[in-house]
């Protein structure tokens, strides 16, 4: 089963998601965070120390798919905790990639994200992006004119995660 807990940035995404988690007794947290700086190792901290000690917590900034299918038979409920951030990570490590290329290697991971749901209720964090409005920004995850921009990017993970759940 899949659940996706979708929301604003710091909206209390996570501790809802992990509302939902704390029923069962086996639960695995991957968590996608880089400690990059000082602020987000202070929003790490954070979540550690919400998350119960019981809880197995895996870091995990690239092979969500991978950690996910390694822990779903014998968990209860996966916590992944964030596509948001997984996707920045994701789109980082290929920035020399072409749209279509990573556009195709995002749907991949989602893919098999969606298929190790078979195995373990998975309850993932993602945020809402551009519900408002969006002004133009010449941020890009690249140089390349035709980079998507992040919210074009964060459309794919969200978009492909929902619909495999609405296909069962």
């Amino acid at each position: 089963m899949l659940t996706l807990v979708l929301g604003g940035a710091r909206s209390g995404k996570s501790r809802i998601a992990q509302s939902i988690c704390e029923s069962g007794s086996k639960v695995t947290c991957i968590a996608t965070a880089r400690l990059d700086d000082d602020e987000m190792r202070a929003r790490i901290s954070r979540h550690r120390r919400a998350r119960p000690r019981s809880w197995i917590t895996i870091e995990e900034p690239l092979a969500i798919a991978d950690a996910v299918a390694a822990h779903a038979s014998s968990m209860d409920f996966i916590l992944l905790d964030c596509l948001t951030l997984w996707l920045s990570n994701f789109c980082s490590e290929r920035r020399d990639s072409s749209a279509d290329s990573l556009e195709a290697a995002v749907q991949e991971e989602i893919s098999r994200l969606a298929a190790a749901s078979a195995a373990s209720h998975i309850v993932a964090v993602s945020n809402e992006v551009g519900g408002g409005i969006v002004p133009e920004s010449k941020f890009r995850f690249r140089s390349s004119p035709r980079s998507p921009t992040p919210r074009d990017a964060d459309r794919t993970p969200n978009q492909g995660y929902s619909a495999h759940e609405a296909r069962k």
